[in-house]
């Protein structure tokens, strides 16, 4: 069981051709229009098997897994090597360490988030699932850069920047009184360098029984990639290591595509206060749709 102090999961729009090249091929992608649900989950941990860490998890898009769907992750940043390795060796995720670090901005430094209008379609559907309609304003900037520090994008200087609006809610605020949140979360992974084995495991997460311990609506962060520039890979390797070369190129590859999926369109993002997470040991599959 691990507790986590809080989370931001957040969707998006991705491309099913940006989600197709980051997923098996043997998987049948969730689309509808030339797009899947893909995103990322944010999080930190107080307490977990690894200790206490920060995560970043892209999820390239979702795959059918009859009679229901399971997510996909492409890439997983954690700011712990223990939390690396449990996540490679054991739960099959193409994990690597990553260095995260939080700045306050001064106002006039601020970029603010894309809102929405106070009266929209989207304001009945989430009154009628126990969300408070209103969308919370920020009251900081905070800034949170995630640079992987050993991994295929750490030599490419391949950095996911995420700009962070939040606010800090009042004791017992209703922007937090959303419904009581107890949900599983089915997945596959393996197909790595560390985990060639095709898994497939649950995530249970449940928000503590305190009122002010659940879930709100957020304004969707916005994310800044690197320039262009500073996305090439190494130039320079021997032509003894065109093997090496080859598998690097590819890695960077799926780097950028997984940039690619943070980049996309938002289209919500839910932030989670006082998470209990537990992940169930993974089955090995023979074929996706094994259950």
């Amino acid at each position: 069981m691990s507790k986590l102090r809080g989370a931001l999961y957040q969707l998006h729009l991705v491309k099913s051709e940006v989600a197709r090249a980051l997923i098996p091929k043997e998987f049948r992608l969730v689309e509808a229009f030339g797009y899947t649900l893909g995103g990322f989950f944010l999080a930190n941990y107080d307490d977990s098997p690894a200790g206490v860490f920060d995560e970043l998890v892209v999820i390239a898009g979702i795959v059918w897994n009859p009679p229901t769907s399971c997510a996909w992750a492409s890439k997983v940043l954690v700011n712990s090597s223990e939390a690396c390795l449990h996540g490679r060796k054991d739960v099959g995720l193409p994990s690597d360490v990553a260095k995260f670090s939080k700045l306050r901005c001064c106002p006039e430094q601020r970029i603010t988030a894309k809102t929405w209008p106070k009266e929209s379609r989207h304001n009945g559907i989430l009154n009628m699932i126990g969300f408070s309609s209103s969308i919370s304003s920020p009251k900081f900037h905070l800034d949170t850069e995630v640079t992987e520090i050993n991994g295929p994008a750490a030599s490419a200087n391949n950095i996911f920047r995420i700009n962070l609006v939040s606010t800090v809610p009042k004791e017992y605020s209703k922007a937090w009184l959303g419904p009581p949140i107890k949900m599983t979360l089915p997945s596959f992974s393996g197909r790595t360098e560390y985990n060639p084995t095709l898994l497939k495991y649950s995530c249970q997460v449940e928000c503590r029984k305190s009122l002010k311990d659940r879930v709100r609506v957020v304004q969707p962060l916005e994310i800044f990639g690197p320039p262009a520039t500073e996305q090439k890979g190494s130039e320079d390797l021997s032509s003894n290591f065109v093997h090496q070369a080859a598998a690097q190129e590819a890695t960077e590859k799926r780097s950028r595509l997984s940039l690619d999926v943070m980049l996309s369109k938002p289209i919500l993002a839910l932030e989670f206060n006082c998470l209990n997470m537990n992940v169930e040991a993974p089955l090995e599959l023979s074929q996706p749709n094994e259950v």
